[in-house]
């Protein structure tokens, strides 16, 4: 199975140089990594690129303007050009556990897709996170908080099936899904603009088009670090885009990525 590490990020290099570094250290290595960027400035470029000259596997930039928060435009361009069969999602500012894409391979199955959840680093340890350029925590690790997120039980995490509704607990900062289920949805909902629900109402439609989910927990670990809230301003508006979606029992969006295939 083919893998492609998919990786959301907006001027935060400092953020996205530690999830890269993550990513050269996982026991299993993604067969690319796509990072769709919503606009950022040279700096990230510059900090892509030299990941790029240290790495055995492609790393594709996908950018566009910053108009604002574009996200579900940005990351169908990145799904659209995929070569994996198999797309693996975290977001520029959390960092992976080594066993991170190990993980969710392991667990793939066809008709369904997985999320994890996300181990949160606190705001306090931000200055030594970056000071050390940290990737890796012990259960005891300091600066982390919910600590049985932290756990890797692989045996535990064959306790958790299939369901049919979506779960308060998805984040698209921590999900899997085939290539093949997002097409046929067609892809991220390009009317969604600012922050909220854009992962959610794609996964809505995928489970209307008979994807099943997966909780993949005791695996798939993700260290979010902290950032202050994002605006919210459009968020009622985007919410009511999901409750259509929702309501309707969509299959499809107007707005999405088949123009980019």
């Amino acid at each position: 199975m083919k893998t492609s590490l998919l990786i959301s990020t907006y001027n935060w290099p400092q953020a996205l140089e530690l999830v890269l570094l993550s990513a050269q250290v996982q026991s299993e290595k993604p067969d690319e990594i796509l990072i769709a960027d919503d606009g950022s400035t040279e700096e990230t470029k510059t900090l892509i690129d030299g990941f790029r000259k240290k790495t055995p596997y492609a790393i594709k930039h996908f950018w566009h303007e910053d108009k604002g928060f574009r996200k579900a435009i940005i990351l169908n361009k990145a799904i659209a050009k995929a070569t994996g069969e198999y797309i693996i999602q975290i977001d520029g500012d959390c960092i992976m556990h080594r066993d991170f894409v190990k993980d969710h391979k392991a667990m793939a199955q066809e008709n369904a897709y997985l999320y994890g959840s996300r181990e949160n680093i606190q705001e306090h340890y931000l200055p030594t996170l970056f000071r050390e350029k940290k990737i890796a925590f012990s259960f005891f690790a300091e600066g982390i908080k919910k600590r049985t997120r932290n756990l890797r039980i692989p045996l535990f995490s064959r306790l958790y099936g299939t369901k049919n509704s979506i779960s308060k607990k998805m984040r698209g900062c921590n999900v899997s899904f085939w290539k093949k289920d997002v097409v046929a949805v067609n892809g991220y909902n390009e009317e969604f603009e600012g922050w909220g629900r854009e992962d959610s109402e794609l996964i809505i439609r995928m489970m209307n088009n008979g994807v099943l989910g997966k909780r993949l927990r005791y695996r798939g670990i993700v260290y979010h670090i902290w950032h202050k809230v994002k605006d919210q301003s459009r968020f009622k508006m985007n919410d009511s885009l999901q409750e259509k979606a929702i309501a309707e029992k969509s299959k499809w969006c107007k707005n999405g990525i088949e123009k980019y295939l």
